[in-house]
């Protein structure tokens, strides 16, 4: 008789508590062990679901998942049911429980899942923009250039794009998707999705920086729609160029939004500017 335990990854509610699957209440009710990104919000959603699960609850956040996992496996292994929570939507989703996953996997461990909200899902659904193709990017560097270099890299993808992000960053990353994506390509910034004061802002990435200038709060999820599919034009992407360059706009950052505007590659852009710099009469350009 096999003698391992199950793993199960719980899914939380994003918002209003009353969101809480049936199923929820009773993975935690008949769990041995659960594993909680923050312990004290999950005996805050404990009390507020009415519930008092007998389980032992450990802390299980990005800190301390690796060296948390070696113990949670030997109970898996010894046949305890292991829940996994975040503090809000489905754990190993940009929270913690990838690693577990992967290790129970290895070790022959059930690893099954309670569904519930996604704050991916959601976002995705009530954008408004295609939703055939998607990836999800999650939070991106903290770091102002390796961020600008990530935006970069995606510059010329064609699916929709989700994104999180901390309300006080807010306005540096859709500055930097301006530049990296142009200032045209639309984009949905949702905040406090399915809370109280929900809040789906629609616009192009230049309106939505506009409006991040401002004091923004809460918990932050932002959809991008994918570059064009139809081929672009190199020749009106880099006349693109020259008028921005003419305006003062730095030759990188004329680049950048161009190629997303157009549709083009941003390194074939860049090398033509370049060529058309070395081919302009002496004194013209920058």
């Amino acid at each position: 008789m096999d003698e391992r335990g199950l793993l199960v990854l719980a899914g939380t509610p994003i918002g209003d508590t009353a969101d809480a699957a049936p199923a929820l209440l009773r993975a935690l009710e008949g769990a041995d062990v659960v594993a909680a990104e923050d312990t004290r919000r999950f005996r805050d959603l404990c009390h507020r679901l009415g519930i008092t699960p007998a389980a032992t609850v450990v802390s299980f956040f990005d800190g301390n998942e690796g060296a948390r996992v070696g113990g949670l496996v030997e109970r898996l292994l010894a046949g305890s049911r292991v829940v996994v929570v975040s503090d809000a939507g489905m754990p190993a989703v940009s929270d913690p429980g990838y690693r577990l996953v992967a290790a129970a996997a290895d070790a022959g461990v059930r690893v099954t899942a309670v569904p519930g909200p996604s704050a991916v899902l959601t976002a995705l659904a009530v954008s408004g923009l295609p939703t055939d193709r998607f990836c999800f990017e999650g939070f991106l560097p903290r770091k102002t250039g390796e961020r600008r270099s990530r935006l970069a890299a995606l510059a010329a993808e064609r699916r929709t794009m989700v994104f999180f992000e901390a309300p006080h960053r807010l306005p540096a990353f859709l500055a930097d998707a301006v530049t990296g994506f142009g200032g045209e390509r639309r984009a949905v910034v949702c905040r406090e999705l399915t809370k109280t004061h929900e809040q789906v802002l629609r616009g192009t990435l230049a309106e939505l920086a506009q409006w991040a200038q401002g004091e923004v709060r809460g918990e932050i999820t932002v959809v991008v729609e994918g570059a064009a599919t139809s081929g672009g034009n190199l020749a009106d992407a880099l006349a693109a160029v020259r008028t921005a360059i003419a305006g003062g706009v730095r030759r990188s950052e004329a680049v950048a939004e161009a190629a997303a505007a157009h549709g083009v590659s941003r390194r074939e852009l860049y090398d033509a500017a370049l060529k058309d710099r070395a081919d302009a009469p002496e004194g013209a350009g920058s």
